[in-house]
């Protein structure tokens, strides 16, 4: 089964790159519906965060308080790192499960959204590397509008992270996000061609 990873910054428009690949009728998983799962109540991962940010952290059904999380790690980088320990085991694993099943049911193909693929160096375990770039002003006001954060907050986020150009140098396709909604579909529906010829060719 062919894996292809679907990376890019923050705002970026990756999420939007997957959800039409699903539409056109690949599996999808998610590296951020993972980490949802990985900090349900009760969960290890969970208490750990509590035990390292305080209960602050916590809403008062016991659920993660992900906007006010979101805002300490990205004023504090040694709080990031000390969140992505925690995280990435428990997200692999998740993931990980998920492929195994698809691979049972003997699919050709699966995407997985992995947003911090080169940050963390798992660019090795995939067969095929998306990167979906845009420039940075568009990024900030998807994240001001998705997120309900400040310019500043959000110019903070991208700061983090590695930029566009890094991620590209490793990408093996990239989807440029710089225009309409159509324009982004179109470009997906070619990536989407592109992937399908390539899993016909190895399955044949």
């Amino acid at each position: 089964m062919l894996k292809i990873a679907v990376t890019g910054g923050a705002g970026s428009g990756k999420t939007s790159v997957c959800s039409r690949l699903k539409a056109l009728g690949l599996e999808v998983i998610s590296a951020d519906d993972a980490a949802k799962q990985a900090v349900v109540p009760g969960s290890a991962a969970l208490e750990k965060i509590a035990g390292i940010f305080g209960k602050k952290i916590l809403l008062p059904d016991g659920r993660l308080n992900r906007k006010m999380l979101r805002q300490i790690i990205t004023e504090d980088n040694a709080a990031r790192k000390n969140l992505e320990s925690i995280l990435h085991h428990e997200i692999s694993n998740l993931i990980l499960k998920n492929v195994v099943q698809l691979e049972k049911e003997d699919r050709p193909m699966v995407v997985i959204e992995v947003p911090l693929l080169f940050e963390l160096d798992l660019q090795d375990q995939y067969d095929r590397v998306v990167v979906v770039s845009a420039s940075r002003e568009p990024r900030i006001q998807r994240l001001m509008a998705r997120d309900s954060i400040s310019r500043a907050s959000a110019e903070r986020l991208i700061n983090l992270q590695m930029p566009d150009a890094k991620k590209i140098e490793g990408a093996d396709y990239v989807v440029r996000n710089e225009g309409s909604e159509a324009d982004l579909i179109n470009s997906v529906d070619v990536l989407f061609e592109n992937l399908s010829n390539m899993a016909t060719k190895k399955s044949s």
